[in-house]
This record gives structure tokens, C-alpha cells and sequence, in this order.
């Protein structure tokens, strides 16, 4: 996929393409300020609490992980396509604890596209998402599909 173009459209998402949405550290500010509103369950709210459990630190809510992807992929295409939203995740693992202080990177496949027989102006991409940290240890994993509008001809 060529990632310097400024629009994608549903043509430019190619089967077995994979493209790296960049990185981000998670910093405790960010962990503690998400999980006060959304999880506050104590091993994300507190180092000491999250070292008391197998988490070992102070770990990201993994709501906070998918809202972080979800921000890396609208950085690096959706806010720039034909995106019309999607259908849902086939399933999101959350591997690896993310410890405040990591650095997180992502990369997203292409794993199949087609256009809906139903709504033949709607295309349909599923894609494979990926998280590792700073020291390439996969940390989450995710499967959905977005989609698409697709021009006449695009079809």
C-alpha cells in the first residue's frame, strides 16, 4: 500500500499488503487518566497495585490498547479514505501486559477485500492488526473488517 498518498480509496488496500501505523509510548498519565474513566480497576490505576498482580507494573486497561490502535489506524488512513465505518473485530487478544513507560508499535494486513453483493457501492476489507512493544514482543492482536465506499469504477 502506498502510504504517501494523501486519499485511499478502496482500490488502494491490496491483499497481503501489511503498512505500519507508527508507534507510541504509553505514559503513566495516559494509563491512570484512561482507566480513572473507563477501567478503573486498581492494577491500572497504581504501579504498586499492578505489581501485586501478574501484570507486573502499572498496565494499560486493554480498552486503552484497542482505543490506541484504533487512533494509530484513523493517523495513518481512515481520517484519509472513503471509510464508512465498520461491521465490528472477529476478535481482539490482548497477549503481553503493556506496562506504563513501553513503547508500542502496529501493523496492520490486508487479508481479503470484496464488494458487498447486497450494497455493491459498500466494500468490505478485513484486516489483521498487530501490537508489539519495545522489545518486539507481541502484545495484542486483532481481526476486523472496515468498510468502504466504493466508486462505479472501483467495482
Amino acid at each position: 500500500m502506498n502510504q504517501s498518498r494523501q486519499h485511499f480509496s478502496y482500490n488502494d488496500f491490496i491483499v497481503g499488503d501489511s503498512m505500519s501505523l507508527g508507534s507510541k509510548n504509553m505514559t503513566a498519565e495516559e494509563v491512570i487518566a484512561f482507566a480513572s474513566e473507563f477501567d478503573p480497576q486498581p492494577f491500572h490505576l497504581s504501579e504498586e497495585a499492578g505489581k501485586a498482580t501478574v501484570l507486573g507494573g502499572l498496565a494499560a486497561s486493554g480498552w486503552h490498547t484497542c482505543a490506541m490502535l484504533m487512533r494509530m489506524m484513523a493517523d495513518t488512513f481512515i481520517r484519509n479514505s472513503d471509510s464508512q465505518g465498520s461491521p465490528g473485530l472477529e476478535y481482539v487478544k490482548w497477549l503481553k501486559p503493556i506496562l506504563a513507560g513501553d513503547t508500542i508499535s502496529a501493523t496492520t494486513t490486508i487479508l481479503e477485500k470484496r464488494v458487498s453483493r447486497s450494497h455493491p457501492t459498500l466494500g468490505i476489507i478485513r484486516m489483521n492488526h498487530k501490537i508489539i512493544n519495545q522489545s518486539g514482543v507481541l502484545v495484542c492482536e486483532a481481526q476486523g473488517s472496515i468498510f468502504m465506499r466504493v466508486d462505479a469504477q472501483e467495482a
